[in-house]
């Protein structure tokens, strides 16, 4: 009976990723990850795309490695929507997204077990019911992407370092390394954190096992390759790279400095640090960012801030603020090592604020599991102060009926503050419109068969694939009939319906898709 509640959270959590995942459809990025994922089972390559380490995507893909799973990439890459998902999409994204679920469910157990070990098991069972009724942690987990597997093993790795200065062993230096390694394979964006773990490693002046932590690190990202070698060389000016399942890279911009050396190397993954070269650049670019009805060329640092404070629940960040505050006023009594394990989301959050890539709550969800965890330390303090705690689970409770108002479409979800009907004028793609809703276009039309339906629709598959009739809207003619909008559409391209302004949305569907009728 003591392990019931936990239990029941997990299962409750599991129910709804899986109503998520039969009533919405592939998002804008699930295509390009699957195909990914596919290629480098079917192929050992991971040239297809390389802006992601291969981790998630060959997870997600294990169960999809048989030949009749397809899926039309080379459209997608050329800027047009997937033509053909064979079987269907509808079973190829349950495959995909079950296999993400379990990520979900190893940070839950992550998460409670960490809480119970700093805290207490009220504590640590207060994290999980926020956990379980928190919309991010439910739809990025239940979608074929990168940014789970990010989350659980940024959270994994904190952990694993918080537990690792309390008893340095070798056992659990051989298992820091190991999930270190799993945190560079997860996504390109946490290197920082691999070397915020090192630096801490390094305090304890533990200086072999943290060699040997780093080495384990490294040989599971070269085991996450394959075991690929690449050969690099320096010669009469001339730099070439060689990376197996790719056309070989020369540049002959080398320092002069350089210019005379004659060198020729062996480079472990080399694939790794070539896709990791690439999205530095990328990022480095930077890209357009929808805020507030404003468009910014190249990121904006408040967009994260905003982005949290809109698409988050209120009631934990409130809670999570508080336990912060209770620990450093030692209201709430920590061990030893729990700011070195509070300091990854801190370092996360910077470089997020720098960044020039804004386009949804996502990529900060890593600093989710954290805020759980000082929401941990609330119940720390109101257990023994009855009025207290009955205020806390009632929070607790206003958190999962908050969410149930999207469910079962939670990556839509904005808190309580915003209207559903206004929440495109705030923050769009993948924050509210990633693509996901063509299974609830479908079902507007068995429910309205009589009437005449065009569609403008934010997404990398063909609503053809869904089984849907209704036409492409054309721009160029008078609106009539029904027109049904994606979100993002009517907030980064405005201008291509100026009807809007005359004719308010008739309903929404999928709290992303803006329903017109017109005569």
């Amino acid at each position: 009976m003591k392990r019931a509640l936990p239990v029941l959270l997990l299962v409750i959590y599991l129910a709804q990723c899986a109503w998520f995942i039969r009533t919405q459809s592939l998002t804008m990025d699930e295509p390009s990850h699957i195909a990914a994922g596919i290629d480098a089972w079917r192929h050992s390559s991971f040239s297809l795309l390389n802006d992601h380490p291969p981790l998630a995507r060959m997870w997600f893909t294990l169960p999809l490695r048989d030949e009749r799973w397809q899926v039309d990439i080379a459209t997608v890459l050329s800027g047009g929507r997937a033509s053909y998902v064979t079987p269907d999409p509808m079973s190829l994204a349950t495959r995909a997204r079950t296999m993400n679920v379990i990520l979900g469910l190893t940070l839950a157990g992550v998460l409670w077990w960490t809480a119970r070990r700093i805290f207490s098991e009220g504590g640590a069972n207060l994290a999980l019911a926020l956990f379980v009724c928190f919309p991010a942690t439910i739809a990025h987990f239940s979608v074929a992407t990168t940014d789970g597997a990010a989350t659980l093993f940024i959270f994994a790795a904190a952990s694993c370092l918080f537990f690792w200065t309390q008893d340095p062993s070798w056992i659990r230096t051989a298992g820091l390394g190991v999930v270190l390694g799993l945190l560079l394979l997860a996504k390109f964006s946490t290197p920082p954190l691999f070397l915020l773990a090192v630096v801490w490693m390094l305090a304890t002046k533990k200086w072999a096992k943290t060699l040997a932590a780093m080495f384990l690190a490294a040989l599971v990202v070269w085991a996450g390759y394959r075991f690929h070698v690449s050969r690099a060389s320096l010669d009469n000016g001339v730099f070439t790279a060689k990376i197996p399942n790719k056309p070989p890279i020369v540049s002959t911009h080398v320092p002069k400095q350089l210019a005379g050396l004659q060198l020729a190397l062996l480079i472990p993954a080399g694939e790794y640090i070539d896709g990791l070269r690439a999205q530095v650049k990328r990022d480095l670019r930077g890209r357009s960012a929808f805020l507030m009805g404003e468009t910014y060329n190249s990121g904006f640092w408040l967009y994260f801030p905003a982005a949290i404070l809109l698409k988050w629940p209120t009631t934990l960040l409130v809670l999570s603020l508080c336990g912060l505050v209770l620990v450093i006023r030692r209201l709430v009594k920590v061990p030893s090592g729990f700011w070195m394990l509070a300091s990854f989301p801190l370092v996360y959050l910077a470089f997020a604020l720098l960044a020039k890539v804004n386009i949804g709550d996502r990529h900060v969800l890593p600093i989710a599991p954290f805020l759980l965890l000082f929401a941990a330390a609330v119940w720390q303090f109101v257990r023994s102060r009855r009025v207290l705690l009955v205020l806390v689970i009632l929070v607790t409770a206003l958190q999962a009926v908050d969410s149930l108002r999207y469910a079962p479409d939670y990556l839509s979800y904005f808190n309580f503050l915003v209207d559903p009907n206004q929440s495109h004028k705030l923050l769009v793609d993948s924050n509210l419109d990633w693509g996901q809703g063509l299974i609830a276009v479908r079902r507007y039309e068995l429910d309205h068969p009589d009437e005449t339906i065009q569609l403008s629709y934010f997404g990398s598959v063909s609503p053809l694939l869904y089984g849907i009739r209704a036409r492409e809207l054309d721009l160029k003619e008078e609106p009539s009939g029904t027109i049904i909008v994606s979100a993002s559409f009517l907030s980064l391209a405005p201008e291509r319906y100026p009807w809007l302004v005359q004719h308010p949305a008739k309903t929404l569907l999928n709290h992303s898709l803006h329903v017109f009728r017109f005569p």
